[in-house]
């Protein structure tokens, strides 16, 4: 939510050319981040690390991207339940970079990215604050003083 500031709230404020922006950012970062990785592996065949060191690397980047996609992807619709768990998980998830951009890039398609976590946050935050103000009798603080007997 980045990008948005608060037009994710209403949808004005230039939302659609951002969300639009962001998506077409977020692929030609996971095309730069695949041309990088190529140049990577065309370093490997050169240097003649052999084709176990070569399919070892193509194996872990793909392992490392779907993780990457998949904890992306939930973290658009919740919140962590063990947030120490993705502390942890933070390294894998920067290896796998590109699986964490095309989630981007997939969820920028059809709303901003994270919209619906804090969309539903936002709406029960509302909902507590009207419930909490229909239900007082009135602002204390608004209440005019009793004068003392004496």
């Amino acid at each position: 939510m980045r990008f948005f500031g608060t037009t994710w709230v209403g949808h004005d404020g230039g939302y659609a050319w951002r969300r639009a922006a962001v998506a077409i950012g977020s692929l030609a970062a996971a095309a730069g981040g695949c041309l990088v990785l190529r140049l990577a592996y065309q370093g490997l065949e050169t240097a003649k690390a052999g084709g176990f060191v070569n399919s070892l690397v193509i194996v872990m980047f793909a392992i490392c991207s779907a993780i990457a996609f998949r904890k992306t992807w939930e973290g658009f619709t919740r919140r962590p339940a063990d947030p120490g768990r993705e502390e942890s998980l933070r390294s894998l998830k920067a290896i796998g970079f590109i699986g964490s951009l095309l989630a981007y890039f997939v969820r920028s398609l059809t709303e901003a990215p994270g919209e619906e976590l804090l969309r539903t946050e936002y709406e029960t935050a509302v909902a507590q604050y009207e419930k909490r103000r229909t239900t007082r009798t009135g602002n204390p603080a608004g209440r005019k003083k009793k004068p003392k007997r004496r």
